[in-house]
């Protein structure tokens, strides 16, 4: 039982970082100027996607992610190194 709710506080610790960061981890302001709209549209039609939007929102989710894990990751190693304190 003890196994099960460390591993569900695992999964809600991830997923409550996921959402806490969601605000400030994007590649650009909401607003995209001619220059980076023309760009995203180059290389969403270079990956075949028909809206770069939908390229904005991959690429956003995943940094998204790639934070949430680090951050999990120094929270995991920190709580470890913590415990080891006498």
């Amino acid at each position: 039982m003890a196994t099960l709710v460390r591993r569900a506080f695992k999964v809600i610790l991830f997923c409550g970082l996921f959402r806490l960061l969601l605000p400030y981890v994007h590649p650009y302001p909401v607003e995209w100027t001619d220059s980076q709209a023309l760009t995203w549209l180059h290389v969403a039609n270079r990956l075949g996607i028909r809206d770069p939007d939908d390229l904005f929102f991959l690429v956003t989710v995943a940094m998204n992610l790639i934070a949430t894990t680090l951050a999990y990751m120094a929270i995991m190693k920190l709580w470890r190194l913590y415990r080891k304190k006498p």
